[in-house]
């Protein structure tokens, strides 16, 4: 499943990027991020989080709660966060893709593409799908809001 969304906003990249290149920056502005907490860096150095997803479908919850490492970081441009659980089991693949692009030559307005790709099957299936893809909708418009 992949789930991709772009949006506009009124600031430079530094300012957006500010609030998409830190996953402990997400509980402010996206509902399915319920929690994050940094850990040490991995053996590579790059930065690592726990991130406890949560999404409620009906009067169930559903709750997940991934080791998440930054593989790619460009300031102001890119972000990629990939699962990067250390338990030697076989996990399903989450990746977010963060870019940003200026719009404008004076960085009065910026794009950002948000590309959510999941591999496995808790949280597939139809009714789940739209549930996160409602998650992600709702999170970007409360991150317009953030910035704006």
């Amino acid at each position: 499943m992949e789930i991709v969304r772009e949006l506009v906003a009124p600031v430079p990249p530094a300012a957006l990027f500010h609030h998409v290149g830190d996953l402990g920056m997400y509980p402010a502005w996206m509902p399915l991020i319920h929690d994050v907490q940094p850990l040490d860096a991995g053996a590579d150095g790059l930065p690592v989080w726990s991130v406890e997803l949560r999404a409620t479908v009906g009067p169930f919850a559903r709750s997940k709660r991934l080791r998440m490492q930054r593989t790619h970081h460009a300031i102001n441009e890119l972000a990629v966060f990939e699962r990067s659980e250390n338990d030697d089991r076989q996990h399903s693949p989450w990746t977010l893709r963060v870019a940003i692009v200026p719009i404008d030559e004076d960085d009065a307005q910026t794009r950002l593409t948000m590309t959510l790709s999941y591999g496995g099957s808790l949280w597939a299936g139809p009714i789940l799908e739209r549930v996160l893809d409602d998650q992600v909708r709702r999170g970007s418009e409360a991150l317009l809001a953030l910035v704006s």
